[in-house]
């Protein structure tokens, strides 16, 4: 097990390849907050809970079927280890295990595994983990969409950034975590900075009036139109708690 302090927002990542950590969360916004201790890292390698000298983490499917699944008895052994040295509040932080079968990765979880105060995450490999491993212990399946990956340690990057960049003080205005996409159940308006004009397109007036209601009557638009069009979806969702104020 490796980590980087306990100070802020704990994150406890059980992989088969621990090297992969932190990888690009050491990079940008988040390693500055991750070595400022906004947020800490604790790395297990799962492999350290197997129970034989070739450290076998995983084994042929009952039934028959291509490849491997992972042993729920090692990763059992890793998760309640893994927990148990961060303390009590773990225990009531979520467990998430990577999964295409699982639920879909989207703003509102994010804010809801930011609000916990940290989080243990799982990346398998291999088919997948033992169906008994997800019956005894609460673990929450998340995905990132409908496709399959090798395994759950890019998913686990993607999350973390979510999480991490919602931290205090980790973007640098304080307004930016809210005019964004889905922050509200809208796709971001369009944005423009310098030069004025380019290769013949200019910025819209309306953004350089100056008149903080109309620009910010405009964006509203602008982000509705583009989500009524992108991602009909979500302006489903949105039209309704619309109608319902």
């Amino acid at each position: 097990m490796t980590g980087t302090g306990s100070r802020g927002w704990d994150a406890r990542i059980l992989t088969l390849y621990p090297a992969m950590f932190p990888g690009p969360l050491g990079q940008s916004l988040a390693g500055r907050a991750l070595n400022e201790g906004v947020w800490s890292l604790r790395v297990v390698d799962i492999r350290d809970f197997a129970r034989d000298k070739h450290r076998s983490v995983d084994d042929t499917p009952f039934g028959g079927g291509p490849g491997m699944v992972m042993r729920p008895d090692v990763l059992a052994a890793a998760i309640d280890a893994t927990v148990a040295a961060a303390g009590e509040a773990a225990a009531e932080q979520p467990l998430i295990y990577f999964s295409p079968r699982g639920r879909r990765l989207d703003q509102a979880l994010v804010h809801s595994v930011k609000d916990a105060g940290g989080a243990t995450l799982v990346c398998g490999r291999f088919e997948g983990v033992d169906e008994r491993l997800l019956q005894a212990r609460p673990v929450t399946e998340v995905s990132l969409g409908d496709f399959v990956l090798s395994g759950g340690e890019i998913a686990a990057y993607a999350l973390l950034d979510a999480v991490v960049r919602l931290l205090p003080g980790v973007m640098g205005a304080e307004e930016s975590g809210t005019e964004e996409s889905f922050a509200d159940g809208l796709l971001e308006y369009p944005q423009y900075t310098r030069p004025q004009e380019w290769e013949g397109r200019s910025v819209p007036e309306v953004l350089l009036s100056g008149h903080h209601e109309r620009i910010a009557a405009w964006r509203r638009d602008q982000a509705e139109r583009i989500t009524a069009e992108r991602r009909p979806d979500l302006w489903e969702d949105y039209a309704k708690r619309k109608r319902g104020k």
